[in-house]
């Protein structure tokens, strides 16, 4: 049982990261200045372009402003008991999170290869890719994986408000006087933690 719901904590964690990129990734693209081709004229796209960014950042500022477990309360209330809820909770709070961090490592990044990219015609895709994304791939992926462990501690957390997963279960557990399940999850909550911050670690040296 314990295992099992360590599991799902574990998706609950995963599913709702990757929702999460779907949302960052494009929401990066339009924010970021170093990636904005209006940024090398002037005119009225460049003000239309400026327009657009100011908007999703402020959208992305909405969605990182909530936390997880208010966005979770809520989707109990539409969704119904269960992990989706805190699937799409994750989702929302990540995806605004990553998109603005995301951005700002970015923007930090030597701009010259992204610059000539994109005066030679180059698409922000592109330009992200084979500019920007080299020098800044290992810290990039390095914040991922530390929301990624985030994201597993807040879906234990949101399990006591009915988000499922290893919160959900060590409720149950602590309202029967389970002591000895409540330790056995707390241990696996551990290490879960413990084997994020390996693979991070790891995945750092790699991309160094």
């Amino acid at each position: 049982m314990v295992l099992r719901e360590t599991w799902q904590t574990v998706a609950i964690a995963t599913a709702g990261l990757t929702l999460a990129l779907l949302g960052a990734i494009p929401a990066t693209l339009i924010v970021s200045e170093r990636l904005s081709i209006s940024r090398l004229g002037t005119g009225r796209m460049r003000w239309a372009a400026a327009l657009v960014r100011q908007a999703v950042r402020w959208l992305l500022v909405l969605l990182r402003s909530v936390p997880e477990l208010v966005w979770a309360l809520l989707f109990v209330r539409i969704v119904g008991l269960g992990p989706t809820a805190g699937v799409l909770a994750i989702a929302l709070t990540y995806c605004g999170m990553l998109g603005k961090v995301y951005a700002e490592i970015l923007e930090s990044s030597d701009a010259h290869a992204t610059d000539i990219l994109l005066a030679n015609g180059a698409a922000r895709l592109p330009a992200l890719l084979y500019g920007a994304l080299p020098e800044s791939a290992s810290e990039l992926v390095s914040y991922t994986v530390y929301r990624w462990e985030c994201a597993i501690r807040g879906s234990a957390v949101m399990g006591f408000v009915g988000a499922g997963g290893l919160g959900q279960r060590m409720d149950e557990s602590t309202r029967m006087m389970a002591g000895g399940e409540v330790s056995t999850m707390l241990i696996m909550f551990v290490l879960l933690v413990a084997i994020a911050d390996v693979v991070s670690k790891m995945l750092r040296k790699r991309l160094g």
